[in-house]
């Protein structure tokens, strides 16, 4: 799906990349599948932001930490706050498909110890907001993107200044590192019947960080 952002694409500020159609089918459909497992471990579900609103995209998590939000705040945990289990491991597939597509990125050879899967039903947004939880803001944060085509909101360094967005579809890979690690950012709109993966209805998200 052409949308408008695709024909008049807006420049990219230092240090964020959009490695577009990084992934072919046979490898988001792979992808997809580990998802599966993966909340068929840690359900998806809706938690509530330390404001007490609820996110409207559904999380769960992989790898040795896993980043959660609730009334005590936002942080990682190395177990699912709700089970009391550790977070379903990392799939061997999720680490390679990373080695092959960062290649030639400013992200090459990053290595991920979390996985954050927001799963953005139709109708669900992220606001604008930085990824701070993490020990060390030297690492990127690369974000795969599968199912319905986006918004993806790119911000400056205080919530205040005007963001501009860019759409992203299946199997595109986001780059946030060197200057714009810190960028705020966000979801503006998921596009409904977009999805090219049999059963996947809305857009998953896989976001990887160095969480300590």
């Amino acid at each position: 799906m052409a949308l408008a952002a695709d024909l008049f694409p807006p420049p990219l500020p230092p240090g964020f990349e959009i490695a577009a159609e990084a992934m072919g089918f046979d490898t988001q459909t792979v992808l997809l599948a580990a998802v599966r497992d993966i909340a068929a471990q840690s359900p998806f579900s809706r938690p509530r932001a330390k404001t007490g609103g609820q996110f409207s995209a559904e999380l769960t998590n992989c790898g040795e930490a896993g980043w959660w939000s609730d009334e005590k705040g936002y942080r990682y945990e190395t177990a699912d706050p709700r089970s009391g289990k550790a977070w379903p491991a990392m799939p061997q597939v999720f680490l390679e498909m990373l080695k092959r597509v960062l290649d030639g990125t400013s992200a090459a050879g990053f290595v991920p110890d979390a996985c954050l899967i927001n799963h953005y039903v139709p109708g669900a947004k992220m606001g604008l907001h930085q990824d701070k939880d993490e020990a060390d803001f030297s690492h990127p944060i690369v974000t795969v993107c599968l199912g319905a085509s986006a918004d993806f909101w790119i911000g400056g360094f205080k919530r205040s200044e005007k963001p501009i967005y860019v759409p992203v579809h299946s199997g595109d890979v986001i780059v946030m590192g060197g200057e714009s690690r810190m960028r705020y950012h966000g979801v503006r709109k998921v596009y409904p019947g977009t999805s090219p993966l049999a059963g996947l209805e809305g857009r998953i998200s896989l976001t990887f960080r160095k969480a300590y």
